[in-house]
């Protein structure tokens, strides 16, 4: 992809996968410029998002970001807080954030899954005032919805490997099973 067909792609919005009663509704921070310019969630190469789904369980085989909705097969969706895109998510105000977390609630009340997995702290603790909260599932519900806060996939988030994040996913996965 050209650089300028990549900048271009600012601000756009990439489509939710998403359907009733999910088991899993993944939930991005946002699009990257990438994703936006394919319509394809977590579709820059460097994420890792797509591996650990398939290393932790969620999926049979490694899934290509332009096969997104096949995800629904599985009972699994995807989301972001904020729906702009941007280069990183770091250009994002912490306004932004807690607009897209009240927007989230109100699609998470609506889509109704069983488990909600923001992936990314720092943009979970903004989005929905939990200053506090750690990896893992919170104590917080949307609905009946748990919430499980999940490691940034990004290649930015050198503090998780591959393997420790299909670990954390790998738990989610079988709280989500033994919750169905």
């Amino acid at each position: 992809m050209k650089p300028e067909e990549e900048a271009a792609a600012r601000d756009r919005v990439v489509d939710d996968v998403v359907a009733d009663g999910l088991s899993v509704l993944f939930c991005g921070i946002n699009p990257g410029l990438m994703s936006a310019a394919t319509g394809h969630h977590f579709a820059r190469p460097g994420n890792r998002f797509w591996p650990v789904l398939q290393r932790s369980g969620f999926t049979p085989r490694l899934l290509k970001p332009s096969e997104q909705r096949e995800l629904l097969t599985y009972g699994l969706g995807i989301t972001n807080v904020v729906a702009r895109a941007t280069a990183r998510a770091d250009e994002l105000s912490a306004e932004e954030l807690r607009e897209g977390g009240r927007l989230l609630r109100a699609k998470t009340e609506l889509l109704r899954p069983r488990w909600l997995a923001v992936v990314g702290v720092t943009a979970y603790r903004t989005a929905f005032g939990e200053r506090k909260a750690r990896i893992g599932p919170q104590e917080s519900l949307i609905g009946e919805t748990r919430i499980w806060v999940l490691p940034n996939p990004s290649g930015l988030n050198a503090h998780w490997t591959t393997e420790s994040m299909a670990a954390e996913f790998g738990r989610l996965r079988a709280a989500a099973e033994a919750s169905v």
